[in-house]
């Protein structure tokens, strides 16, 4: 569905190419890197896109010596910018936060807008009609990509500018309301690992053994580890049981609902049975580290988050199930593997040392050294203390879930003029 051909009687129809400038960003100068170490000069690169926002936690920086050198490429608060490389058509908005950071040279920013808001923009080529014209004006049959008079030859419709503050204030309220929910979910993971570090991170990595501790393997918690399946596409043979399928990519996703990412594959009915995901799993990535982030992702699997997935769920071969030998083990397992891998800790327990990292987990479940006290009850009562932290993490990716359905049904129609503001707010009032 392109642009509507039939429009509210006050809008117009527009090229993005009449309302914005088109500007490019720039690759790092030949011969010199990104940096880690954080300095006044961010750079936006597309893996940084989450969503329709930026990642801010993983982001690389330009060294201040080569700064000046891109410095005519960088974005502001404000600037709306898109993705023209690889996965093309992600949508960004700049915040305060993001001010005078670079732009790879996979990303356009829009500058010089007339006759519409910058909100209004970002809003419009997120949504399926702006997504659409995103592909249509795409080129390449190997590598794809959109030229800068591919963006600028963009259609979209343009209410009058009130109209379109109305809009973007309805879909902000939304987002806010989103932000809102996902900001009290780090709070409450924050808070969730700094129960397990109080409890029992004091005493784990180099220390003497305290009284009243014991050393434990983490086999000890564990009634069995459990290989996952990526199975077929689309239904073959006996590959006829349809599954959501968690990759080590997801996990993180996990944190804020089930991802929609997640590929649906086929498995047989005989494997599904056994990698099928319960109640108090813990999911592990085991391959795929880098030099800079190890292996040993972990998600918890809980009843709200199976109750929310439309199918079952398991887990692809690079991941593996950890099953704990009682329920009341769960968010203890899965509290020490974020700790670990916040630690660095699987870094060490990795093979290979080229290409892909695979994380030894066999190895790690039936040697890792844990310092736990002696007392079983101490792991219990955790159980007690987190399980109600993440039962309300769940409860908020529902409704952010719920929230987020809603805004997209109602984003395209509010930019093709098919739902208007004054609409809306009758029947929140009737």
């Amino acid at each position: 569905m392109g642009v509507e051909n039939n429009i509210p009687e006050d809008w117009v129809k527009s090229t993005v190419g009449d309302v914005a400038d088109v500007k490019g960003g720039k690759r790092m100068p030949k011969g010199t890197a990104l940096i880690a170490e954080q300095t006044n000069h961010p750079y936006i690169r597309i893996t940084d896109f989450q969503g329709n926002s930026i990642d801010k936690e993983n982001l690389l920086y330009v060294p201040n010596n080569v700064f000046d050198k891109i410095s005519r490429y960088i974005v502001n608060s404000g600037d709306v910018i898109i993705s023209i490389v690889g996965t093309i058509g992600l949508i960004g908005k700049i915040d305060k936060d993001l001010d005078n950071a670079s732009l790879t040279e996979n990303c356009v920013k829009f500058v010089n807008l007339i006759n519409v808001i910058p909100d209004y923009l970002f809003y419009y080529l997120s949504s399926r009609i702006g997504q659409y014209e995103v592909i249509k004006n795409t080129v390449g049959a190997v590598q794809k990509k959109l030229p800068i008079y591919g963006v600028q030859s963009i259609k979209i419709t343009l209410p009058p500018l009130p109209e379109q503050k109305a809009i973007t204030k309805v879909l902000t309220a939304f987002d806010d309301k989103i932000e809102l929910l996902q900001a009290q979910n780090n709070t409450l993971e924050t808070m969730a690992q700094t129960i397990f570090k109080e409890w029992f991170g004091k005493h784990q990595i180099g220390d003497e053994l305290p009284e009243g501790w014991r050393v434990a393997k983490v086999n000890e918690f564990v009634k069995s580890s459990i290989g996952g399946d990526y199975g077929k596409e689309t239904i073959e043979g006996d590959y006829t049981e349809e599954t959501i399928c968690l990759r080590g990519t997801d996990l993180p996703d996990m944190k804020m609902g089930t991802p929609k990412k997640a590929p649906i594959r086929f498995l047989k009915a005989s494997k599904l049975e056994r990698c099928k995901l319960e109640n108090g799993d813990i999911v592990v990535e085991i391959s795929g580290g880098t030099e800079n982030q190890s292996t040993g992702r972990a998600m918890y699997i809980n009843e709200k988050i199976l109750s929310s997935a439309n199918h079952p769920m398991t887990c692809v071969n690079f991941c593996r199930i950890i099953r704990p030998l009682k329920i009341e083990y769960s968010y203890f397992l899965h509290s020490l593997f974020d700790y670990l891998y916040t630690r660095k800790v699987f870094f060490n327990w990795e093979n290979g040392t080229t290409g892909i990292k695979n994380l030894n987990l066999n190895a790690l479940l039936e040697d890792f050294d844990l310092f736990i006290p002696k007392n079983e009850d101490s792991i219990l009562d955790f159980n007690n203390n987190v399980q109600a932290v993440f039962n309300k993490i769940q409860t908020n990716n529902s409704q952010v879930q719920s929230l987020t359905k809603t805004r997209d049904t109602l984003l395209p129609k509010l930019m093709s003029g098919q739902v208007r503001v004054n609409n809306i707010k009758q029947t929140a009032n009737a």
